[in-house]
């Protein structure tokens, strides 16, 4: 998948006007709610404490909008000893949840790019990865926006992204297709303008 570069506004996540968010006793009572709905008790002893528990674990699984991911590749490093070739971080781990259904979507994540000026800490690429993933996502919108945050703040000669991932709304319901995976692709520069380099990020992901 090869799209335009885009900067969105704010990740092109949240508007203005979801900035108020519910307080935690809300999130909670909500909680509650949709336990009623399934069609249980939400005052039995096994769940009393439940609304608790899915509001603490929900603050784990979005963390990702409370942190800034271009803040994470601010430090860079110009002494790169003659290196002008490419640099590949393959299998990053990531789970993340699927914003029409609300259920995981697990996978792993390739990030490459050829260095401009600076080169950014390795562990900075993957924590740019979790930062996005820890949100309401797409894995379209989530291979786009590592990219986005990447350029914007490094600008590397060119960047390319892979991200391969097991989705639970096609596996626990719907179609039922256990095993299905999709693999979704963003290339910029030298990675969009030359198949030849695609081709090679391609076979150095692979070849682990």
């Amino acid at each position: 998948m090869d799209v335009p570069l885009k900067k969105p506004a704010s990740d092109g996540v949240i508007a203005p006007k979801a900035l108020a968010r519910p307080n935690r006793a809300e999130a909670e009572a909500a909680v509650r709610t949709l336990i009623a709905w399934a069609g249980d008790d939400p005052d039995r002893d096994g769940l009393r404490d439940t609304p608790k528990r899915v509001t603490e674990a929900f603050g784990e699984f979005y963390s990702g909008y409370d942190a800034d991911p271009s803040a994470l590749l601010e430090r860079t490093f110009e002494d790169l000893g003659g290196y002008d070739d490419i640099v590949v971080v393959r299998d990053i781990p990531f789970s993340s949840h699927c914003e029409h259904h609300m259920v995981p979507f697990v996978g792993k994540a390739h990030v490459a790019y050829y260095p401009g000026e600076a080169v950014v800490g390795l562990s900075k690429l993957a924590r740019v990865v979790d930062v996005y993933a820890r949100r309401l996502q797409t894995q379209e919108r989530l291979t786009g926006q590592v990219v986005a945050a990447i350029d914007e703040t490094l600008k590397p000669r060119g960047i390319a992204v892979m991200i391969e991932a097991e989705h639970q709304c096609m596996t626990l319901r719907g179609a039922h297709k256990h095993g299905a995976s999709t693999v979704t692709t963003q290339f910029t520069g030298v990675f969009r303008d030359d198949p030849a380099e695609q081709q090679r990020f391609v076979s150095l992901v692979r070849s682990g």
